[in-house]
């Protein structure tokens, strides 16, 4: 099933889920909302740069 996928894109994804933890820390543990939401938007913003750069490398 990984076979399809680069070491870098396994990486970025895991990098991914990483930062939706330590938001979802900075949210329920630290009670730091802003800080939780800044961190928040980084994940989707990530992952459309990595499906943005495949789209360009496939066309």
């Amino acid at each position: 099933m990984f076979k399809k996928f680069k070491a870098s894109e396994i990486l970025i994804v895991i990098m991914v889920v990483l930062l939706i933890g330590v938001s979802e820390y900075y949210y329920v543990v630290l009670k730091d909302s802003n800080r939780a939401i800044f961190i928040g938007l980084w994940p989707p913003t990530i992952m459309g740069l990595l499906i943005f750069f495949n789209l360009k490398k496939n066309q």
